[in-house]
């Protein structure tokens, strides 16, 4: 089994910078690649980044810019650092991991809520 921690999130102003955790603990070793997604109320999950096990990375094109990675190579922490925040920002951030098999593993999602 694996189990996704998320931390950080919370409130920031248009501008800001804000920085997400997410640990992995378990059978780490069945991981193929983490990430992020976010949710805005009424819609479904949207692909925010990716990163494969050798470093690779994919965002998605409203963040690319301003969105970067960062964590370890063993897959155990990874890190969404967020800068230039915008109120469209705004949303449910799940860090997720994508087991061999193909299987889907969720954090518990965390809120962040941009002001302008």
């Amino acid at each position: 089994q694996v189990q996704l921690v998320e931390s950080g999130g919370g409130m920031a102003q248009a501008g800001d910078s804000m920085t997400l955790s997410c640990k992995a603990s378990g059978s780490t070793n069945l991981i193929k690649k983490m990430g992020w997604y976010r949710q805005f109320p009424g819609k479904q999950r949207e692909l925010v980044a990716t990163i494969g096990q050798t470093g690779q990375v994919e965002f998605a094109d409203a963040v690319k810019d301003r969105f970067t990675t960062s964590g370890d190579h063993a897959m155990k922490t990874i890190f969404l650092h967020m800068r230039t925040l915008k109120p469209d920002d705004s949303a449910i951030y799940f860090c997720y991991a994508l087991k061999m098999g193909d299987s889907y593993i969720w954090g518990q999602g965390t809120q962040v809520t941009v002001s302008s």
